[in-house]
């Protein structure tokens, strides 16, 4: 396919909508780390210069994405799999530790985070695999095979330690369940975390008298001619509360005091206000300042360069994982709203791009490119509004990272090429 007969195929909503998530993420990243030191944007000693470099590495690199064939990405799919389950071993020996996480290799002008790889080569893999005429996702075996092309990066990652780039990977998981994996593994993945949270909110007691109000509710709805099976229902109770009665002792003698720190300041465990307060501006400083950031921008914010919180540094690691604070502060309701909304239409997009796709591979790809970029944007957003616990992922597009952006763009834009093949094809 010539490269004129590509720019007419290629989604150009999805192409402006990625420009304009980078360049108000970069302005962005210019307000959070400009001082009055600051010379050129183009001074690549500076945060916002080497993200300014780095926009421009990721443009060259789309044209080379698109530039290659679209069977390339299939064909060699499971080899660029291998190839960053080695970088992450890697990172055992060779890798170097920041912020407490083994998960760079230092090359000189930058650090190289592979994990950003994985997340391509596994949505990747997994797509290859599932698409595979000889793969049925209803049998057990296979099911295996698809949830360890998952778990496999993520244990690796789990030990430098970075939970929360390894809570990435599972969102593929959606993946398989958009192929055809029965809804009851969800159900039961749902169900285990109500039952934690539930417990640690209201304790053991409380959950069984729950149950049992909803058994007597059911039996007395359930119409003559349906039978309950009380035996598996009994079983699927008494599995419930023993694994209510484990969550205390996991959270109090498995958890380390900062995870349940963390988890006391989410769901608002501690009832001493006093000890609470000083949760928030001990573990929980950074969300603390974030929301406080945000809510000082009101309606209209305060003015490009104008953030008070923003140039007094009150937010730690504000250009990274809590950009989302500069526009809140700076640009207010308007700023933060027009973020989502852009954010929003890019997630439809794709869907309906993905839906439209009659290969499979490129299907499959396409979901899993959605599902990563939702669970970066869900929780980032989350965690910085205060909903969600502190867990240390960036803004897809947005944060400062060259990593980031880099393997964000090449994620996305792999789909972008897959589906040209779709319209080419007449599909």
């Amino acid at each position: 396919m010539s490269g004129r007969s590509i720019l007419k195929r290629i989604d150009w909503l999805s192409v402006f909508i990625y420009l304009a998530l980078v360049l108000i993420g970069w302005v962005n990243i210019y307000s959070s780390t400009f001082t009055d030191d600051s010379s050129s944007i183009f001074d690549i000693s500076t945060r916002y210069g080497k993200q300014l470099f780095f926009i421009g590495v990721s443009l060259v690199t789309i044209v080379v994405i698109l530039a290659l064939e679209v069977n390339f990405y299939e064909r060699f799919s499971s080899l660029f799999y291998l190839i960053s389950m080695v970088s992450l071993l890697g990172l055992f020996v060779f890798g170097k530790t920041i912020a407490g996480a083994t998960s760079w290799y230092d090359l000189g002008f930058f650090n190289l985070q592979p994990s950003e790889l994985a997340k391509v080569t596994t949505a990747l893999a997994l797509a290859k695999y599932l698409s595979d005429i000889q793969t049925d996702i209803k049998r057990r075996k296979d099911q295996f095979y698809a949830l360890m092309i998952i778990i496999v990066p993520a244990l690796l990652i789990i030990p430098q330690p970075d939970p929360g780039s390894a809570l990435v990977f599972f969102a593929l998981i959606f993946v398989i369940f958009r192929e055809g994996l029965p809804l009851y593994y969800l159900v039961v993945v749902l169900s285990l975390i109500l039952v934690f949270v539930t417990t640690l909110m209201f304790g053991t007691v409380w959950l069984i008298i729950g149950l049992v109000l909803l058994t007597i509710i059911l039996f007395a709805l359930k119409r003559k001619t349906f039978k309950i099976p009380v035996i598996p229902l009994g079983l699927t109770f008494a599995a419930v509360i023993l694994f209510s009665l484990s969550v205390n002792f996991v959270f109090n003698n498995v958890f380390e005091q900062r995870h349940r720190d963390r988890f006391s300041l989410w769901l608002r465990l501690e009832k001493d206000s006093k000890k609470l307060e000083q949760i928030r501006k001990s573990i929980g400083y950074n969300t603390y300042q974030s929301e406080k950031a945000i809510e000082s921008g009101g309606r209209w914010g305060k003015g490009f360069l104008e953030g008070t919180r923003t140039k007094g540094d009150f937010v730690p690691e504000q250009d990274t994982d809590y950009i989302f604070s500069t526009v809140g502060e700076e640009w207010g309701f308007l700023g933060t709203s027009t973020v989502i909304i852009l954010f929003s239409v890019l997630f439809l997009r794709l869907i309906s791009l993905a839906e439209r796709q009659k290969n499979a591979f490129a299907r499959m790809y396409g979901y899993g490119v959605i599902s990563i970029l939702l669970i970066h944007y869900f929780i980032n957003i989350g965690m910085v509004i205060g909903i969600l616990p502190t867990i240390g992922i960036p803004l897809p597009f947005f944060s400062y990272g060259g990593s980031g952006l880099l393997f964000f763009t090449i994620l996305l834009f792999i789909f972008l090429r897959l589906d040209t093949n779709r319209l080419k094809e007449g599909y």
